[in-house]
């Protein structure tokens, strides 16, 4: 039974680029986070594809590679706008179902749609729609299954612009071809503890019994694969965030540790808006520096501190700089920066200072409590209205002045499963 219609978008920020820029079109493009040979393409169009460009390409190696390349600074609100736009098409024929990432989405086959040909009839007029209204540059593979896991792997088997079926009796055949790794979620570790199982190809994959998937994944993840393979229909896990944050790889005039520092100021004024926005409290807090390819965790880079629970932007501050001087400010030649706010508490479950609950306490304390309990309440009405102001006025309309040369310096960055909020974030 067909249930699943699986949308992904081919070289997503590339397309869109190309879309909004008809000189870009038929050519080679490269998006990058920073114009800097040493930064890396974060998308590449068909086009650049052809030459051997491709996600995490090096723009040193890219231009070597292909000449011609057309290489554009990545705009990550135009992206999420086109997005929202694309979201909106797709709705109208057939409800999402669930908004996978920034260019993934799927909708759910009910009644009669669930029949191959009504099915694909309606993949073909979604592909339709999406050329005509979003643009002719917007080209989607669609994967038609019995559940979502089955329609991502569909989508992926033909690009661009490839629409693919996989009825339940054409399992596991139809997987065989397929790498290990065409699985999300495999990546070379996960290979590794399988490979230990006995399972280095899709077919050993599928032949293997629960209870051995169920040890390879350590737990229940196993058990839902071993299941999800044979098609049967799952829904979208509800998940509980357990942090936010941003990082962000550093242009070459702020590689020093002054600029690195502002950098993250900027990045912590974000994540404490979106931490506000969300509804969240945090009780602790990460800092990463990388000074080459990899996070510098063995030389120092890597700092993490228990906080109260918080959402003021200042405390988070003042703790930032505390973990910076701890030694992060001594690494030399750092290359990208990250912030992240862990063990998040729902606003709803927050639990406010024993000290604020004493307001009514008799004797010469309860007047401090009192006091402290007034600063308190100021400074989140403080944090409220600086939100606002910033949601109406614009970016950057208000902030700390610790941020002040990097306010251009960390711009919005889609990650793979959250798509950013424009209100916070533009």
């Amino acid at each position: 039974m067909l249930r699943s219609l699986f949308i992904d978008f081919n070289s997503y920020f590339a397309s869109v680029e190309q879309q909004l820029d008809p000189a870009l079109r038929g050519r080679p493009v490269g998006v990058v986070p920073v114009m800097a040979d040493s930064s890396c393409c974060i998308a590449a169009s068909y086009e650049a594809k052809a030459f051997g460009v491709k996600t995490g390409t090096r723009v040193s190696d890219a231009k070597r590679m292909c000449p011609g390349i057309a290489l554009v600074l990545a705009d990550h609100a135009k992206y999420v706008e086109v997005h929202q736009q694309a979201v909106a098409v797709v709705d109208r024929l057939a409800q999402v179902r669930q908004v996978v990432s920034i260019d993934e989405m799927e909708c759910e086959l009910t009644g009669r749609w669930r029949e191959r040909e009504r099915a694909v009839a309606l993949a073909q007029q979604i592909k339709a729609a999406l050329l005509a209204e979003v643009g002719e540059c917007m080209r989607t593979s669609i994967g038609i299954a019995p559940n979502t896991l089955l329609g991502k792997l569909a989508s992926d088997m033909h690009k661009p612009d490839g629409l693919t079926v996989i009825e339940l009796h054409e399992l596991p055949v139809r997987l065989f071809p397929l790498k290990l790794s065409a699985l999300q979620g495999i990546g070379p570790r996960m290979r590794e503890r399988l490979s230990r199982c006995g399972i280095e190809t899709m077919a050993q994959l599928y032949a293997a019994p629960r209870d051995l998937l169920h040890t390879a994944w350590g737990g229940l993840a196993g058990d839902d694969m071993y299941d999800r393979l044979r098609g049967v229909w799952y829904g979208p896990r509800a998940t509980v965030a357990r942090s936010l944050g941003h990082s962000h790889v550093l242009p070459p005039d702020l590689r020093h540790p002054a600029g690195a520092r502002e950098v993250l100021h900027r990045l912590t004024q974000k994540a404490a808006m979106r931490l506000r926005k969300q509804g969240f409290y945090a009780t602790a807090m990460q800092v990463f520096v990388r000074c080459d390819h990899r996070w510098q965790r063995e030389s120092g880079g890597e700092r993490y501190v228990h906080v109260g629970e918080t959402q003021d932007t200042g405390f988070l501050l003042h703790t930032l700089d505390q973990l910076w001087f701890s030694g992060l400010h001594q690494l030399q030649g750092p290359k990208a920066v990250g912030v992240q706010l862990c063990g998040l508490v729902l606003a709803s479950q927050h639990t406010p200072d024993l000290f604020d609950a004493l307001e009514e306490a008799p004797s010469a304390r309860a007047g401090q409590t009192r006091q402290n309990h007034e600063v308190h309440r100021d400074r989140a009405r403080l944090m409220s209205a600086m939100d606002a102001l910033n949601r109406k006025q614009g970016k950057n309309a208000v902030y700390f002045a610790s941020a002040h040369h990097a306010l251009d310096a960390a711009p919005m960055r889609i990650a793979f499963n959250r798509i950013p909020d424009l209100d916070t974030e533009r």
